[in-house]
């Protein structure tokens, strides 16, 4: 008789633990199917919002992520190094601008099947309406603890 993975985990009690840990389970699907395209989720996730958003400073970028400016500095190096990513003075001088570079944006289309072959997979898996509601609520939380900050 098989052990039911799903039962052998306990509920906790903190909503940063569990949904930490859910965001872990999810990063290692994530990671397993960018592989072979050599990009990590987090370089991915930094792709797409590039892709989404266009050139933004720094502090954009990280208000769009919800990451720390150590943090985002620490993932944009190899990004930069790798040539996925451009970097430009801003308006400022103090600031930079990032973009995608020509390379990033073939590597992020080339990754982009793989990516959504995953989504559709875990939306199958999951059902449309808790992968909506998982989807919605994650924004929504997003949005709500983040609001009043600008970008």
């Amino acid at each position: 008789m098989g052990v039911n993975n799903a039962a052998a985990i306990p509920a906790l009690p903190c909503t940063c633990a569990t949904l930490r840990r859910a965001t872990r389970a999810l990063t290692l699907l994530y990671d397993e199917a960018l592989r072979p395209t050599g990009l990590r989720s987090t370089q991915f996730t930094i792709l797409q919002a590039l892709s989404l958003a266009g050139p933004v400073n720094q502090k954009q970028l990280g208000h769009i992520l919800a990451i720390d400016s150590t943090s985002l500095t620490r993932a944009l190096e190899p990004i930069l190094r790798q040539g996925w990513i451009e970097r430009h003075r801003g308006e400022d001088r103090r600031q930079w601008s990032f973009t995608l570079s020509g390379p990033g944006k073939a590597l992020f289309r080339r990754a982009l099947p793989r990516w959504n072959r995953l989504q559709t997979r875990l939306q199958h898996q999951l059902g449309s309406e808790l992968w909506s509601r998982i989807t919605q609520t994650a924004n929504d939380l997003t949005s709500n603890l983040l609001q009043g900050e600008t970008p």
